[in-house]
């Protein structure tokens, strides 16, 4: 799974920004401090006229921020990685001025809305400005710098020759498509080549933000960033311990089918690591989601085929056999069957795009944009360096939305397009609320829009729209339906939490410099079981190799939408009047459903999540009930597909702890 840029800046307009990209060294003159003068507030200012003054100025700027953002991430060279430098400073010592201006209205009378907005002013960033102009520029290259490293990566396998170069398209196809065990290990370590050089950035890094935290009242960044959920920061911690206890018994259960299959498939030894799967064997880089596993995890061969990136390929392949046919010549040249394909591809990807779409119109939603179609990235560039890595981006407040993909013909591509377009339609729902409401209840919402719709992609959806042949109505099809949605799903669970989980440790200094790498994987085994089929020490960066980290992602939203999802796609079919099984509904054109959807969207970060929550699902809540209602005909199945088999795993001792499974189980 892939998930959207985040802006440095704002977590109120933060689900838009992005630290966006740049290269591999400091641009000249990057040194100098931002000139940016700021004004005195005005002599007797309200709290209410304070922050309508911040709204304007906000909305004011924010377009000149995202235009050097996106072309940081679009043309990642020194020229943009020096602008988006100087326009992240910019924009971090004027909200820097805000939040000391907003100390004169402590214990002041103000208006609800004032307060709130004052509270997300001062939780707004991910990136808190250190108050020394000099170390507030230091951090702006450094984060710039190090999504520049990450952007324009690449492994090379013989050194001087750029032939043998691959980036990260073209490791994950490996990962993708080959199960040559010593193939896709070289793919899997060549792209964590790319982080080892941003190690000693990355300690930088953490002690500016860390001085900038300080500055901002808070004990760490890590405990900024858990501020954030109208809640105090060891209440979201506990309650995202709470939530993964909900769902960790069917993780387990999956983690054990998974290493009977790949110990089947690529023997004992090399199936397994002490009990742990092998990192490189999940089918992504990460071993975020498994779900291009599915060769091997299908449970049932012949009980419906869903081939979704089969049927993606065939109908790319079907619009380059379309395009030569307009050719006079039978034969044509290299260069121009190149842009035959290029054109394919384009075509391809913007009708990817426009299926997405279709879901949110069928629910009434409005249609994008024709600025959305001109101004896109949907491919890959030939001609430059681009941060593949898909966001969504709010341009300017008002409308000029965008997705930033390189879009292929394949599953996992095609569900990012339905969860970018959330985002997307999250912006268009409250961009008439002022600029310091505009984002989600919480960043988890942001990120479960999205992926509600999502799950609405059943096996029947699917066939609908052309994607997979008539499905079967036997267990064994829906046991294949399943699988598939918890390959993606249940696999993420403990990944979405165990990234921020090692960043606190960092933040917090409970994580030593002299540790990150064998930290990193403590935290891997401890919640994934997931280990490295060779030693990674501290010589490494494998942290730096997940886009989010050298990008300043805060990523335990994503464990949040996770859950969320599941609990706004249980509402909407309840909306819709649906009454069979959860796992079965799409509400795939009900305006009811939408309506209430779109209600919820409409209100981004105005009041309290709690009370968006109340709305839509009538609790105020989080709560994992409605993924283990969804996955229970799977849960049921792997217990007993497990049975006889040694379950659970050893983490390392240094992590250990009473929830952590001591000794492997039988079942």
């Amino acid at each position: 799974m892939t998930h959207r840029h985040v802006l440095l800046a704002l977590a109120v307009t933060a689900s838009l920004l992005s630290l966006s990209a740049c290269k591999k060294s400091p641009s000249p003159g990057a040194e100098t401090p931002a000139s940016t003068a700021i004004k005195p507030p005005p002599a007797g200012e309200t709290a209410d006229q304070f922050i309508a003054r911040v709204n304007a100025e906000l909305k004011a700027m924010y377009p000149e921020l995202t235009a050097a953002q996106w072309l940081s991430s679009t043309y990642i060279n020194d020229e943009s990685e020096l602008l988006s430098a100087k326009s992240n400073e910019r924009y971090l010592t004027q909200l820097k001025s805000w939040i000391e201006q907003a100390k004169r209205f402590e214990g002041k009378q103000m208006s609800a809305d004032t307060a709130r907005a004052i509270t997300l002013l001062k939780l707004g960033t991910s990136l808190p400005p250190p108050n020394d102009p000099a170390k507030l520029a230091e951090l702006t290259q450094l984060a710039t710098k190090m999504e520049g490293m990450y952007g324009s990566g690449s492994y090379c396998k013989t050194e001087g020759d750029a032939k043998s170069c691959r980036e990260i398209g073209e490791l994950e196809d490996v990962l993708r498509n080959s199960r040559d065990y010593d193939a896709q290990l070289d793919a899997w370590q060549g792209w964590h080549t790319i982080s080892v050089p941003m190690r000693k950035d990355y300690q930088r890094f953490a002690e500016l933000v860390n001085e900038g935290a300080k500055d901002l009242g808070y004990a760490d960044t890590g405990e900024l960033w858990r501020s954030g959920y109208d809640m105090t920061p060891a209440e979201i911690a506990a309650e995202t311990d709470r939530l993964w206890g909900q769902v960790k018994p069917l993780y387990e259960q999956l983690h054990c089918y998974t290493r009977t299959k790949l110990q089947a498939k690529y023997g004992a030894d090399k199936g397994a690591v002490n009990g742990m799967l092998p990192a490189h064997l999940m089918g992504n880089l990460w071993q975020q989601d498994w779900g291009n596993l599915w060769d091997v995890l299908q449970p049932y061969a012949n009980a419906g085929s869903l081939d979704i990136t089969g049927a993606l390929e065939r109908q790319y392949q079907q619009e380059i056999s379309t395009q030569l046919g307009r050719l006079n010549s039978s034969l044509p040249g290299i260069e121009e069957r190149d842009e035959i394909e290029r054109t394919a591809q384009l075509d391809n990807a913007k009708k990817m795009t426009e299926r997405a779409q279709d879901f949110y119109m069928s629910l009434g939603m409005a249609k994008l944009p024709e600025s959305y179609w001109q101004k896109t990235q949907f491919i890959k560039p030939r001609d430059r360096d681009v941060v593949c890595h898909a966001s969504a981006w709010d341009m300017n407040l008002a409308g000029d939305v965008r997705t930033k993909m390189c879009i292929k013909p394949n599953e996992e591509d095609f569900t990012t397009i339905y969860h970018e377009l959330g985002h997307v339609y999250y912006y268009m729902a409250y961009n008439n609320l002022p600029p310091l409401f505009q984002t989600g209840a919480h960043d988890g919402f942001h990120e479960a829009i999205g992926d509600t719709i999502v799950l609405s992609m059943t096996p029947q959806y699917l066939q609908s729209i052309g994607l997979v042949g008539e499905q079967q109505v036997s267990n064994e099809a829906l046991i294949n339906s399943q699988m598939r949605m918890a390959l993606a799903k249940v696999s993420f669970l403990p990944f979405g939490l165990m990234i921020d989980r090692w960043r606190w440790g960092v933040f917090d200094g409970s994580i030593k410099p002299g540790n990150y790498n064998t930290a990193w994987w403590d935290l891997k085994a401890k919640y994934q079981g997931v280990a490295p089929a060779t030693p990674r020490g501290e010589e490494f960066f494998d942290p730096g190799a997940k886009y989010h980290v050298p990008g300043n992602t805060p990523y335990t939203r994503y464990f949040l939408s996770h859950i969320l999802q599941f609990q706004f796609y249980k509402s909407l079919c309840d909306a819709a009047g649906y009454t069979g099984p959860l796992y079965a509904c799409s509400f795939y054109g009900n305006k009811v459903a939408g309506q209430k959807f779109q209600a919820m969207l409409a209100k981004g970060a105005s009041q309290p999540w709690q009370k968006t929550m109340k709305e839509l699902t009538g609790g105020e809540k989080m709560d994992a009930a409605a993924v283990l209602e969804y996955f229970a005909p799977l849960q049921t199945w792997l217990k007993k597909e497990n049975e006889g088999q040694t379950c659970g795993w050893q983490a390392p001792a240094a992590v250990a702890t009473p929830t952590t499974p001591a000794e492997p189980k039988k079942i």
